[in-house]
């Protein structure tokens, strides 16, 4: 009976037939602590619905957001409001030229990627 499952799946894929896989986990939510006291470094906007900020020890994390916030990409300053925990998490709010934009979720990330340098015409 222990063999039964692998010879299953192998006769699927081999017969063409589609395989399901488990979903892969969710990353676990971070926290950025004292981000009321300046310990965030450096943000960067990811189009209009995340952003990746990053704290003390140039840990990067990304933050995706309830739904779009249309001044994001242009933003020149960001608010970053804790509710007077400290800490910014997945309960926090960006304030983005008045404009408040809940999070959805912060996770560990890599840093941003590269913007690519468009070829002068």
């Amino acid at each position: 009976m222990k063999y039964f499952l692998p010879f299953a799946i192998a006769g699927a894929v081999l017969s063409g037939g589609a395989v399901a896989l488990p979903p892969a986990p969710a990353p676990e939510e971070a926290s950025i602590a004292f981000a009321d006291h300046g310990s965030i470094q450096n943000w960067r906007a990811d189009g209009d619905d995340a952003i990746y900020v990053q704290g003390n020890g140039r840990q990067w994390y990304r933050a995706t957001l309830m739904s779009p916030c249309p001044e994001l990409p242009f933003a020149e300053a960001l608010g970053f409001e804790t509710r007077g925990t400290g800490s910014f998490d997945r309960y926090a709010t960006l304030i983005v030229r008045g404009q408040r934009c809940p999070l959805q979720s912060l996770v560990r990330s890599g840093p941003p990627p590269r913007k690519t340098a468009k070829p002068k015409s």
